[in-house]
């Protein structure tokens, strides 16, 4: 196993390894033995950081009780086309469920019967366009903006992002479609605001630095793209490791339960509506994938790894904020 740490690859000699089973009320403090290998030196360093139950303990802010909606943040969700209005309907109820006060979810026109009787809650803006998304016009000034699942390709929605990304001003999520477009357009990470968090799976990681060789690789491009971007990425995977520039974060939370269509679009929810109730960046992003994954560990009794699907995140949102308040 390797680590990198500001460009040096490290192996490591002796490690403690956490499972899904290891107890998270457990201070985890481990340190890892490393030889650098390219000066054949040993030294000591911390291993990359942990996203515990701790950890996010301290980052989460319980609901003021004299709170209302126009105070609890307001998201707005893009997505969609047709037939992929259900990453829509995804994205926008994971967004509502993790404490936004309002969302208000931008597709094109196929998608709003759709949207509007499977979320009567969220409030909807159609594109021009029946099909697929070609100018985003936005009737507000959100705290924060989610946008790419299910969006497609389209040369529309590609002009669309671009014009969308040069205005933009809120904070950032960028995921799916959004990502796949950026990867043939790198230039444009050049427009986004500073911490932007991006959501790539493995292939879509893989479109944006390029192919690697090795997992240490895998990494070391990583980190050399969020230093040069200034972007979070969030490594989707098992585990999903959180990158800031030269810090690593591996999550403790979540099983493979959560290897199912749909599940990356409640992520982008969850981060989009933490960023708008005021959250950090830095602190979204841990949270957002801590969250996630509890889910996952939270049903796992009741649906077992083939049952669970992306909507079962979503139900089990609440039990997952009110462990963190035992």
């Amino acid at each position: 196993m390797v680590y990198i740490y500001k460009n040096h690859i490290f192996h490591i000699q002796s490690v403690f390894v956490l499972t899904s089973e290891t107890p998270l009320s457990v201070k985890k403090t481990i340190d890892y033995v490393f030889k650098n290998k390219s000066t054949n030196k040993s030294c000591q360093m911390k291993s990359p950081y942990l996203i515990t139950k701790e950890e996010i303990v301290r980052i989460y802010k319980p609901v003021n009780p004299h709170t209302h909606k126009g105070i609890q943040g307001h998201a707005v969700i893009i997505a969609g086309s047709y037939g992929k209005i259900g990453a829509a309907v995804l994205a926008s109820k994971s967004c509502l469920k993790s404490g936004c006060g309002l969302v208000t979810t931008f597709i094109p026109k196929c998608g709003y019967q759709i949207l509007q009787i499977s979320i009567p809650e969220v409030m909807t803006v159609t594109d021009e366009s029946i099909n697929f998304i070609t100018n985003i016009h936005l009737p507000l000034i959100p705290q924060a903006v989610g946008i790419g699942p299910g969006i497609g390709k389209e040369l529309g929605t590609q002009k669309a992002l671009f014009e969308f990304l040069r205005v933009n001003k809120a904070p950032l999520v960028l995921d799916a479609d959004a990502l796949n477009i950026i990867s043939e357009n790198l230039s444009w990470l050049e427009l986004v605001p500073e911490d932007t968090i991006l959501t790539p799976h493995p292939k879509e990681l893989e479109r944006l630095i390029g192919k690697w060789n090795s997992e240490s690789e895998k990494f070391q491009k990583t980190i050399a793209f969020s230093e040069k971007y200034k972007v979070i990425v969030v490594m989707k995977g098992a585990p999903t490791f959180t990158i800031n520039r030269n810090s690593v974060y591996e999550n403790t939370s979540g099983n493979a339960a959560l290897a199912t269509a749909g599940s990356g679009d409640t992520l982008t929810g969850i981060l989009t509506s933490l960023l708008a109730q005021g959250y950090e960046p830095k602190y979204a992003s841990k949270f957002g994938v801590y969250l996630h994954g509890l889910t996952a560990d939270i049903a796992l009794r009741k649906t077992g790894y083939e049952s669970f699907i992306a909507s079962d995140i979503i139900k089990n949102l609440g039990k997952a904020f009110l462990s963190l308040e035992k």
